[in-house]
């Protein structure tokens, strides 16, 4: 089984690029089933249905999110607007798990491939410098505790690579794969964990490179020369999208390789 991942969409230049690419990526890795952290993909803060609704047009199975899953009011009535057991769009929009209690949205979808494969995609975020989250590995202990399926994608959205090293030993052997999302910049650590998860830190953004981490460089370097505080902006020049692609076992939910890819225009 070919699992896709892509790493945190950025505005117009990373949706534009993903748009570009993510098609014949999946034809010719006959990939099974794509999961896009969608978080910055209106504007660099955020996602709005409307987008949401694209990037599954474009073959997004799961979307996932993070410490920007609020910045677009209009995404919680769209949240709310299906049951927990839908396989409807609106419930394949994740938020992280271990949000505080009684928010909007869900943390884990379940369903099942084309090829009839079941499967679960689990969304958490890190707590080392990030705010409004509960612990995420007992939530994890937590969440595996009611999922059968044997393939178990974890998209971890936290800042610090200790605390997602940690994760995905934590994992290991219990997931298919623990990617790292949050920083957009893609690391070169992705490897098959001894127990048989994929494990890389972070998948990378997938959005404009002439920037900082997404953003115009110009107003960044005015904040740190400066002091002053600024709006900021996406930036739009050398788009990347960057992806991971994790192969694995159905009936077991090993995985056998990881890959890295980084494709410009």
């Amino acid at each position: 089984m070919n699992i896709l991942f892509v790493g945190d969409i950025f505005g117009s230049a990373g949706r534009r690029i993903v748009r570009e690419h993510i098609g014949h990526i999946r034809e010719a890795n006959a990939v099974d089933l794509v999961v896009i952290n969608a978080e910055n993909a209106a504007g660099g803060f955020g996602v709005t249905p409307q987008i949401a609704e694209d990037l599954f047009d474009w073959g997004a199975d799961v979307l996932t999110t993070g410490n920007h899953v609020w910045d677009k009011r209009e995404l919680l009535e769209y949240l709310n607007s299906v049951p927990a057991d839908s396989q409807d769009r609106p419930r394949r929009v994740l938020r992280p798990a271990n949000l505080l209690p009684g928010l909007p949205g869900y943390g884990v979808f379940e369903g099942i491939t084309e090829g009839g494969v079941s499967y679960a995609v689990i969304d958490l975020m890190g707590r080392v410098f990030m705010n409004g989250t509960n612990d995420p590995f007992h939530t994890a202990n937590d969440l595996l505790k009611g999922i059968a399926a044997k393939v178990i994608v974890v998209d971890f959205h936290a800042e610090a690579t200790s605390e997602k090293v940690a994760m995905g030993w934590h994992l290991d052997g219990r997931v298919t794969a623990v990617l790292g999302t949050h920083t957009h910049i893609p690391t070169a650590d992705e490897r098959i964990l001894p127990a048989g998860t994929a494990y890389q830190t972070d998948v990378g953004m997938s959005g404009p490179y002439d920037s900082v981490i997404g953003v115009e460089k110009e107003m960044v370097l005015h904040r740190f020369l400066t002091g002053m505080p600024g709006k900021f902006e996406a930036a739009r020049g050398n788009p990347k999208m960057c992806a991971t692609l994790v192969v694995c076992d159905p009936a077991t939910g090993r995985a056998s390789s990881i890959q890295r890819i980084m494709l410009g225009e």
